[in-house]
């Protein structure tokens, strides 16, 4: 195969390009040149090149600056497509990285709050606990066996048979209130309108809606924050990062507002706590908001009313949240003052000891010494001579002697128009003007004055009226 084809190749060459002779008579002499095929194949391919070069170089001199021209405009055509390139990736990149760090500083705002929201809560709870280590401490004596309610009367005091009842004393440790742990910035309060006519502040309003109605109808551009935030929307659909720190932020906003919800349910429990302190008080026969209104009034309580909306707590701005917590805490102080005034109120008893038992109650019996019709004022805890006597609030002692039919008497004003004596004691331990605490010793169980036997006559007052000791003593057995 190869044969045939050099042969065709020959053959052709031979055809195309017959030998040749060239003659050159000089002087009567003839000389002649044969030019083979092959030969005048090679110099056909020399001219051919020559020819060739001399096109280019021709072709490039001419249109050279043409040429030159081309280039540069492909180079800057690459050059341009290379910048667009790199711009589009750099505005990639800052869409991205724009998108992350918002995602970033929104994840890190809702874990903030929530560790403020976490913190508020645990303050919030230490505090309670504080108020309930102060209801706790309200009564800590055991009932005596066999301790009953009897009925209750309040008949007018006999001036033959007691004191004029001295001026309430305010106790200085009786205010447990606390103040708020976190910081609450008052906003500007709006100016209230004096009259029912409309005010400019709503015909801009209304303008306003009008602006707006207008721009949506004629295509106002989107704003900035707008296109913000599509450009994040678009940046958090094409990256699964940003679609897992978008759901991390949404399950901690969640979180959020599980807080709320405790919160809430906690200022719920707090209320309730109130009710619940409300109905111990009025178990006693006092009139709670009566008692309570004493107690600030004696305290001062008062300013200026600023509504729960124009405040703002540092760090959360969760307004449910806010709300919640303010609303607790506000209903928190309220159970603090309450507790306070309450600690003005006796609920235990002045024995302590099995061997005490209650041998006469509150209202109408038979007198043990003179076999009459009377009004037993208080109640009788009969038990070992000399046995201590313990007050049952705290207060200041306004009488320590010897006082008609109770013999040993010793009677403490506990402060908002409350006062107790005990009676019958063999001795005293405390002098008129001191202040005791409750738990205190203030004497000894005795028999002096209008008795039968060793025992502590014990009477409770309020507004100068005699009360039940047994209801307070029952009221008292709830805190325990």
């Amino acid at each position: 195969m190869a044969e045939t084809l050099v042969e065709r190749l020959w053959a052709w060459l031979h055809d195309t390009f017959p030998e040749r002779q060239i003659y050159i008579r000089s002087d009567g002499r003839v000389q002649f040149f044969t030019f083979g095929p092959s030969l005048q194949a090679t110099l056909a391919g020399i001219t051919l090149i020559f020819l060739a070069w001399v096109a280019f170089a021709t072709v490039n001199v001419i249109f050279k600056d043409r040429i030159i021209s081309a280039k540069d405009h492909r180079y800057q055509q690459m050059q341009s497509a290379y910048e667009n390139r790199v711009a589009d990736l750099q505005l990639s990149y800052d869409e991205l990285n724009g998108a992350l760090v918002s995602a970033e500083d929104r994840f890190k705002a809702k874990a903030d709050e929530l560790q403020t929201k976490q913190n508020t809560i645990v303050k919030f709870l230490d505090r309670k606990h504080q108020v309930d280590a102060l209801l706790g401490g309200l009564g800590n004596n055991p009932a005596p066996t066999g301790f009953g309610t009897a009925g209750q009367a309040q008949p007018t005091t006999d001036g033959a048979e007691s004191a004029p009842p001295p001026a309430g004393v305010a106790d200085d440790d009786s205010d447990a209130g606390g103040g708020s742990f976190l910081q609450v910035m008052p906003q500007p309060v709006p100016p209230q309108p004096r009259t029912a006519k409309p005010n400019k502040a709503s015909l801009l309003d209304f303008g306003g809606s009008l602006g707006r109605l207008a721009g949506a109808l004629f295509g106002k551009r989107p704003s900035q924050q707008q296109r913000q935030a599509a450009l994040e929307a678009d940046a958090f659909a094409r990256h699964s990062g940003l679609r897992v720190l978008a759901a991390e932020t949404a399950r901690v906003g969640k979180i959020g507002e599980d807080e709320t919800t405790l919160m809430t349910r906690t200022q719920i429990e707090v209320a309730d706590g109130i009710g619940s302190l409300r109905g111990l008080i009025r178990g006693t026969g006092i009139d709670a908001d009566q008692f309570a209104q004493k107690y600030e009034a004696q305290h001062g309580v008062g300013g200026p009313e600023i509504p729960l909306q124009a405040v703002q707590v540092q760090g959360i701005s969760d307004r449910g949240f806010q709300d919640a917590y303010l609303k607790a805490s506000a209903v928190l102080t309220e159970m603090d003052e309450l507790l306070g005034a309450m600690r003005h109120i006796p609920l235990t008893i002045p024995v302590n000891g099995a061997q005490f038992d209650r041998t006469s109650g509150f209202g109408p019996r038979v007198d043990p010494i003179n076999g009459r019709w009377s009004f037993h004022p208080g109640v009788d805890f009969a038990g070992p001579w000399g046995s201590p006597v313990h007050a049952t609030a705290p207060g200041v002692v306004v009488w320590a002697g010897p006082k008609g039919a109770y013999g040993n008497l010793v009677e403490i004003d506990h402060g908002l128009g409350i006062h107790t004596r005990y009676g019958h004691l063999s001795s005293i331990l405390v002098h008129v003007g001191a202040r005791i605490e409750k738990g205190t010793p203030i004497g000894k169980v005795g028999s002096t004055g209008h008795s039968t036997g060793p025992h502590v006559h014990y009477e409770v007052w309020y507004d100068n009226v005699m009360r039940n000791p047994s209801k307070f003593i029952e009221a008292g057995h709830h805190v325990l």
